[in-house]
């Protein structure tokens, strides 16, 4: 007997293909059957008038804390998705010691939340992800983040690894990838990710095996943009390895109709025999931690240092200087235009003008008041860009979710109903086969997770069910935790965690690592 028959729904097999009417039977945590099923079942659910896709893989996520928060993770179960991948941007919490994860809990309050109460006794890669076995709604996926292991062996000062830290680093990466991570990831405009030379990235991706992939967020995205892309093919080149582009994104005013450069790289880097892909979120604003912004020489020695140059009036001006009219290396050297950087719903440029004071001086109090646990979204992108670069065959969906603060950014509550809802629905800049394709089999491929990403028999459980016509994203920038509508049932390794549209509590996701073929 099927544990679950989802009847007469269409389906999108996850492979690109149109879609076609059937069955989809489900025993245990498999797909066991596809097309006219005559089989009884322990539950029966009539598919029609509902689409039936693979669940949604996001590849690019920051709920390394608040998925074990909050497991049941509402805000992408009501988007169809299935499976995140965590440990981005070089900074994670996995492995570590006690010196670095109280680092890290501090830097990375804006991301992750302070969660005081949360047990972050796990040091391994191995310990960590046990946390997310059977006991979080949806899957994960890991990245071991370069900047994690650099605080471990050469600390947050701007200096070069030494020939035994590079080694200890190395025997880290085998070691992470043992134990279950699928790629290495690199945040080079954070601290102290931003202090490592490439030749110390390619040392460490060539401590890859297995198709584990490198995933940078590279050293520039606004006045180099193309050439933080062209450098980090060159590193995974030099490396031997898969490259998988952050959030690739070509935002400022700079880039405006860039997306073709950027298309070009990609496409002369596979022609030379890199194996690239990349991910996006279908929006103009990014967002990150408040004190990512200020230039690398403010971040060395960690967080308490920062705080106290942040305190420092003498050093203000220089901090204007290289942020207002120069661009430091914080804002991708680019000036930082304060009335685009919004805090909470109200710009640094408000808030300055209403206390009538400079908005750098508002900028360093924030942060340091905020004991750097501040975040802001920061309006800086192209529209035309954004919907280039989706079409790209190598294209997948990536919200960057940031899930704390008072007023988050939208696209960790809206990003998949929003591809479905606008860029299929309404503009029909992709069409939904092949948007689908983008969500799960292309991400699953690139994690080496065999079982994934399709609809077919054998492959895992992992479905999502939704009315396309109904499917819209509500989350916005005034309102950005209203949860997603038109997703009626989604399922995890075999077990229903939305039905009918509600959550049912269940926490059957599991760390997946990748296949061994």
């Amino acid at each position: 007997m099927l544990d679950l028959c989802f009847r007469g729904a269409s389906v999108i097999d996850g492979a690109g293909n149109p879609w076609f009417r059937a069955d989809v039977g489900v025993r245990g945590d498999r797909i066991v059957a596809v097309g006219a099923i005559d089989e009884p079942a322990r539950r029966t659910i009539d598919c029609e008038g509902l689409t039936l896709t693979p669940g949604f893989i996001d590849m690019h996520t920051h709920s390394d804390v608040q998925l074990l928060a909050h497991p049941d993770h509402a805000c992408k179960v009501h988007q169809g998705v299935t499976l995140e991948v965590l440990g981005q941007d070089g900074l994670a919490l996995a492995p570590t010691d006690d010196a670095t994860m109280a680092l890290l809990r501090a830097q990375l309050a804006g991301w992750n939340g302070a969660e005081p109460e949360l047990d972050d006794s796990w040091r391994s890669v191995a310990e960590y992800l046990a946390r997310f076995e059977r006991t979080t709604a949806v899957n994960v996926c890991y990245l071991i983040p370069h900047a994690t292991l650099r605080l471990m062996t050469v600390g947050a000062d701007d200096r070069p690894a030494s020939d035994d830290e590079l080694a200890a680093m190395r025997a880290m990466v085998r070691q992470a990838q043992a134990e279950g991570a699928v790629g290495l990831s690199a945040g080079l405009t954070y601290a102290p990710g931003m202090y490592a030379s490439d030749d110390e990235l390619v040392e460490l991706c060539r401590e890859l095996t297995g198709g584990a992939f490198y995933c940078p967020h590279h050293r520039n995205y606004g006045r180099e943009a193309i050439k933080g892309y062209s450098d980090s093919v060159e590193i995974a080149r030099r490396a031997g390895v898969p490259l998988h582009l952050a959030h690739a994104h070509l935002g400022f005013a700079i880039n405006r109709g860039r997306a073709p450069e950027l298309l070009a790289v990609i496409d002369a880097g596979r022609a030379s025999g890199v194996d690239i892909t990349m991910d996006t979120y279908p929006y103009l604003a990014g967002a990150t931690y408040l004190h990512a912004l200020l230039p690398g020489w403010a971040h060395a020695g960690g967080p308490d240092a920062t705080i106290g140059r942040l305190r420092d009036p003498s050093l203000r001006e220089r901090l204007r200087v290289e942020m207002e009219e120069q661009g430091s290396d914080g804002f991708h050297d680019v000036p930082v235009e304060w009335d685009k950087l919004v805090l909470d719903g109200v710009t640094i440029a408000e808030r300055a003008s209403r206390a009538g004071r400079r908005p750098i001086d508002v900028y360093c109090e924030l942060c340091a008041d905020s004991g750097l646990s501040a975040s802001a979204l920061v309006h800086f992108g192209n529209e035309e860009n954004v919907r280039m670069t989706m079409q790209h065959p190598c294209h997948t969906a990536g919200s960057d979710g940031i899930l704390v603060g008072d007023r988050p950014h939208p696209r960790g509550w809206g990003t998949f109903a929003r591809y479905l809802a606008v860029y299929v629905r309404e503009l029909g800049v992709l069409s939904l086969s092949e948007c689908v394709r983008h969500m799960t089999s292309l991400p699953a491929q690139r994690l080496g997770l065999a079982d994934r990403g399709l609809v077919r028999p054998g492959m895992a459980a992992d479905l999502s069910v939704f009315d396309f016509e109904a499917v819209r994203d509500c989350a916005t920038y005034e309102e950005p935790r209203l949860l997603a509508e038109g997703f009626e049932y989604v399922v995890v390794n075999g077990e229903l965690v939305l039905d009918g549209g509600v959550h049912t509590g269940a926490t059957p996701g599991r760390a997946l690592r990748r296949s061994a073929s």
